[in-house]
């Protein structure tokens, strides 16, 4: 059973900030559910299967930073979905825009304060396995820091079920069988970007049991665990990594590939939305 976590009692000193940017979320949208979707880059079509929508703008919000990656429009999106309200975050920042964690994992703490207990993260990431190709979904059971932040030791895959919800996962898993959408298991790999990875550094990220890399989401996770959440990570992989492909890594190409996989995942998510018990 996941531990509950006093989250209110925990020092912060962003909690004023927090207050506030909740409180104008709440007032302006109305929302009143326990469910919050965040989209990764080129996954926006997902608001359009959203009713009664009402949309704020992240510069609407206090102390909100507008993200400035392609594919993140820094839109928050309140509506109904399967009878349940659900929010939305379009847009998330990246340390690489010169962000520190704080700020990025700032909105994490907002959901929070907005009631949300079941959060379901996506992102767009590259495949280190040539079985999972692009357009592939993977559901997020471990993840793996390789951004060295915190010394140059070799990263512990982690897979507690307080950053992955065996739950959601289970959840998620039925959902794909189901609607017969092809769905693979792995482990996600961070690094800090914004430059595409070289073809030694997937051979190491492999070595390690990785399966996906990506540029975010990470923070991400272990905030909303600290935070107590249940947490949910899927990638969409919208492109091989650096030696598994003669193609040159661009995020155009992240960004067709991620619209092009709209409706099953749209479809998917949709169906997790439902399974989640209120």
């Amino acid at each position: 059973m996941q531990a509950v976590v006093n989250w209110r009692q925990r020092p912060d000193k962003d909690m004023e900030k927090i207050k506030q940017a909740s409180k104008v979320i709440l007032d302006q949208t109305g929302f009143k559910g326990n469910i919050a979707v965040i989209l990764g880059s080129g996954l926006g079509g997902f608001t359009d299967a959203i009713k009664d929508k009402r949309t704020l703008k992240y510069s609407e919000i206090p102390h909100y930073v507008e993200p400035t990656v392609e594919g993140h429009s820094g839109k928050l999106t309140v509506g109904n979905l399967n009878d349940k309200d659900i929010l939305v975050a379009n847009g998330r920042l990246h340390m690489y825009e010169g962000h520190s964690k704080d700020r990025v994992v700032f909105p994490i703490r907002v959901l929070r304060e907005c009631g949300i207990e079941n959060l379901i993260i996506t992102n767009s990431a590259g495949s280190l396995r040539k079985e999972n190709p692009p357009g592939t979904i993977m559901i997020i059971e471990g993840h793996l820091d390789f951004t060295f932040q915190d010394g140059f030791n070799d990263p512990d895959l982690i897979t507690d079920r307080k950053f992955h919800s065996p739950e959601l996962s289970s959840i998620a898993n039925s959902v794909a069988l189901r609607n017969s959408i092809a769905i693979a298991k792995g482990n996600y790999c961070w690094v800090l970007g914004p430059a595409y990875e070289t073809s030694l550094e997937i051979k190491y990220f492999r070595s390690f049991n990785g399966s996906a890399v990506g540029m975010s989401t990470l923070p991400e996770i272990r905030e909303g665990g600290v935070l107590g959440l249940k947490l949910l990570t899927l990638s969409l992989i919208t492109n091989f990594a650096a030696g598994l492909s003669e193609q040159p890594l661009t995020h155009e190409e992240v960004l067709e590939n991620a619209g092009n996989s709209t409706d099953k995942m749209i479809k998917l998510l949709s169906g997790i939305i439902e399974g989640i018990k209120k």
